[in-house]
């Protein structure tokens, strides 16, 4: 079965007749309903009356995969909410599944994500000297653990807890937190740690030196990063929100649990890990629809 088009054809009649909406307006509001109408049909929705608010989300997901923009997702919610309006007025539905959902927002411009393959070819390279066996330990740290440039830099070496593999760094707003170590990374570490007394000024606490042996500094970090991604040919330039991006994409595809990813990433609010993930807009609706005790409309019972 198909969703059905007459409903369609009497609100567009409705716009000319009776809103005296221009013609461009009303071809405007066609498309955006024929749109919808195709995502209904390919997903077996029958029914303007049966379809609900998860349907419509999986719709701003589809929309969104396909690299429509933010204010063309939206453009097609308000159609479909004013024939939803339209249809309640004529009691041919009960609810509008339309209100409360919104576009995702424009977000910030993020890094590329690198796939599996390129992150195995960076990170797989063989050390050659102490410049090598540091950068390689900061690589897998980055991966690894998802940290931000500042984070890293900040790292002393009391901050690596060898016995529980965790690492310890302070994130925005002084907050603290743990984030398990992985195998690579320990060894990583480990071997760094073995050659580490070679540049280290007496005193010094920072896990990564510089080759003077002080803290190594942010720009540093930043122009070795790109060092190896030039170095390994990936045709990008390297730099640590992309490894961190990389680190939290990669986790979500195979967990799908974003909570411990917010956790991992020391976000504060939900919200900005949806947004610096690149989360799967569906997925995330899924989610809801099946946790939220106020999801989804109770069945009159």
């Amino acid at each position: 079965m198909t969703i059905e088009v007459s409903q369609v054809q009497q609100f567009l009649t409705y716009l000319s007749h009776e809103k005296r909406y221009s013609k461009h307006t009303r071809l405007a509001y066609e498309k955006d309903l024929t749109d919808f109408m195709k995502f209904a049909n390919s997903n077996s929705l029958a029914q303007w009356s049966t379809i609900q608010s998860q349907n419509v989300r999986g719709f701003v997901a589809t929309l969104n995969r396909a690299g429509q923009s933010p204010k063309t997702i939206q453009r097609k919610l308000s159609s479909l909410r004013s024939f939803y309006a339209y249809l309640m007025r004529e009691s041919l539905v009960e609810i509008n599944p339309v209100e409360g959902i919104r576009a995702p927002k424009a977000g910030k411009k993020l890094p590329n994500v690198l796939d599996v393959d390129q992150v195995h070819g960076l990170l797989t390279v063989a050390p050659e000297d102490i410049l090598s066996i540091r950068d390689l330990a900061m690589l897998e740290l980055f991966y690894g653990c998802g940290l931000r440039l500042s984070e890293l830099t900040g790292l002393d070496v009391k901050d690596i807890d060898f016995n529980q593999t965790m690492v310890r760094t302070i994130g925005k707003g002084g907050k603290t937190r743990q984030i398990p170590l992985g195998k690579f990374a320990v060894k990583a570490i480990n071997n760094w740690l073995k050659v580490r007394d070679q540049w280290v000024v007496y005193g010094q606490t920072a896990l990564f030196l510089s080759q003077r042996g002080n803290r190594i500094a942010n720009r540093t970090v930043q122009a070795r990063l790109k060092h190896w991604g030039d170095k390994t040919g990936l045709g990008t330039s390297l730099h640590p929100h992309q490894l961190r991006h990389s680190f939290a994409s990669h986790l979500l595809e195979s967990s799908g649990d974003i909570r411990a990813v917010q956790e991992l990433l020391g976000h504060a609010n939900l919200s900005t890990t949806q947004i610096y993930t690149h989360l799967d807009f569906q997925h995330l609706a899924q989610v809801y629809d099946k946790a939220h005790p106020r999801a989804k409309k109770k069945t009159a019972g």
